[in-house]
């Protein structure tokens, strides 16, 4: 009896400390700062933008594929372009694609770098309404592969420095422009613009790249629109699994044959996901937005400790982006066997696409995966690794900088850190910068999000104008 009331009292103590942590788990105050106005030809950025468009700069893994063409087209409309840039930022190519200007302001000391790329992935014209390279307007878009990912960006940088350079406007520190040209293809070019930056002895104090978004619906409960912030990214694994057979007739099949191992194999993975892990970018996310949703859901991300287990069940369950932001996530995207109906391939393999949590590394994600099948037969090969790189801290400078920078363009805007699903050029600067930071300056709905490497993709005209207004608000702090 004892021990009953004693259990009743420990759960009566937890409960109240949930709730009592709950009714705690108020908003942060909001960063104060009064909207920004700028008077600027947004015209010019919609027309630049166009021709950028109309520039056919997809990248290939296989870079014979590439037109050479179109990429030098497409460097030479930025010289015409933006004279002033390229006439007090001095040029330099590095790399196969790289592209790196150099504005010299008041101050070496503290230097930022605004990154973007201008290689697109490919477009299937039959599933456009307008063909993806015309640079076609209509329905108050401009329409184009690039738009959102990220010529649209890039463009919006330029002009945003050829109008400050118009004004006669000198940053306090040091800005560099970094572009990339095989950024899509997990190209080397901005580690080459990284390796000629440390051989310098530039530091920057804070790199910007493409990242998040302004969203609404980011965190469930949570009505207002967000600004998301990539201050890390999960790494990338490519995973090659292979049985090798005698091949033959299918006639006289073996009891299990190459197929059918790497069918187990598949589901053996798939059946034991990878474990629970909360990480830094994504605990910070839980806690600023958390406050925001109702008081049932404050329950849970205010106690995360308490009910994480539900969590991971609910992030197992639901998949998708809940789940990816929560464990090192497997997904199988290829298959090969025989080429023919009725014959055993010698060989038969499929192919992964393995997004790695923080402590997990190639090794001992391949060592967990053979736990996971247990036969030998199966194979596993690394055809390409990108581990993950340290994560920024958010509370600094260069954050409150960017914060505010968002908060007097899109005044009421939540600003949170989270975590990138995505690869991006920005992983090569965590290697000389401890604050690089992921955002899109754009507010875009579910739909335009799903565009990015979809068809149809198209940015409102209003969005451009807005992109450049944002870099100038912030080439301003810089």
């Amino acid at each position: 009896m004892e021990i009953l009331i004693f259990i009743g009292a420990a759960l009566a103590v937890l409960l109240a400390v949930i709730f009592i942590r709950a009714l705690r788990f108020r908003p942060y105050p909001a960063p104060e700062a009064p909207p920004f106005s700028v008077e600027f030809d947004g015209n010019r950025a919609i027309e630049n933008l166009t021709r950028m468009i109309q520039c056919k700069t997809v990248s290939y893994l296989d870079t014979s594929l590439e037109d050479e063409g179109e990429f030098e087209k497409f460097r030479a409309l930025l010289k015409e372009s933006y004279p002033l840039v390229h006439k007090h930022c001095p040029l330099q190519r590095i790399g196969r694609t790289g592209l790196l200007y150099h504005w010299q302001g008041k101050s070496d000391d503290k230097p930022t770098v605004y990154m973007a790329h201008y290689d697109v992935v490919p477009a299937e014209g039959e599933a456009w309404e307008q063909p993806p390279f015309a640079g076609v307007i209509s329905g108050g878009c401009l329409w184009g592969r690039g738009t959102l990912d990220t010529k649209g960006t890039l463009c919006a940088i330029m002009e945003a420095a050829e109008h400050l350079l118009a004004q006669g406007f000198v940053p306090e520190n040091d800005i560099y422009l970094s572009f990339s040209g095989d950024e899509e293809t997990n190209g080397s070019s901005a580690a080459d613009i990284v390796d000629y930056l440390e051989a310098k002895g530039v530091k920057p104090h804070m790199v910007l790249d493409e990242g998040g978004a302004i969203v609404q619906g980011a965190v469930p409960g949570v009505k207002e629109k967000c600004a998301l912030v990539g201050t890390g990214e999960k790494g990338k694994l490519h995973l090659k699994f292979t049985v090798n057979s005698k091949g033959g007739h299918a006639s006289s099949p073996p009891p299990h044959s190459p197929v059918g191992i790497l069918a187990r194999a598949v589901c053996a993975v798939e059946n034991k996901p990878f474990r629970f892990h909360i990480a830094a970018p994504a605990r910070e996310m839980f806690d600023i937005l958390g406050r925001h949703a109702g008081f049932g859901l404050k329950l849970i991300f205010a106690n995360l400790g308490v009910f994480a287990p539900l969590l991971n069940l609910v992030a197992r369950k639901l998949g998708g982006e809940i789940n990816a932001l929560v464990r090192t996530t497997v997904a199988f995207t290829k298959m090969k066997a025989s080429d023919t109906v009725n014959v055993f391939p010698a060989t038969a393999s499929v192919e992964a696409d393995v997004r790695m949590m923080e402590g997990d590394t190639a090794e001992s994600v391949i060592a967990a995966l053979h736990k996971r099948i247990r036969n030998e037969a199966v194979e596993i090969e690394a055809v390409n690794a990108i581990e993950v790189r340290p994560f920024s801290p958010i509370g600094t400078e260069p954050w409150q900088r960017l914060a505010e920078g968002i908060s007097q363009i899109w005044p009421g805007t939540l600003v949170s850190p989270y975590m990138m699903l995505a690869c991006t050029d920005s992983r090569h600067f965590t290697r000389i910068c401890p604050n690089v930071l992921r955002f899109c300056p754009m507010e875009l709905s579910a739909e335009e999000r799903k565009m990015i490497h979809g068809s149809n993709e198209r940015i409102p005209l209003e969005k451009i104008v807005t992109t450049v207004k944002f870099y100038i608000c912030m080439m301003l702090k810089s």
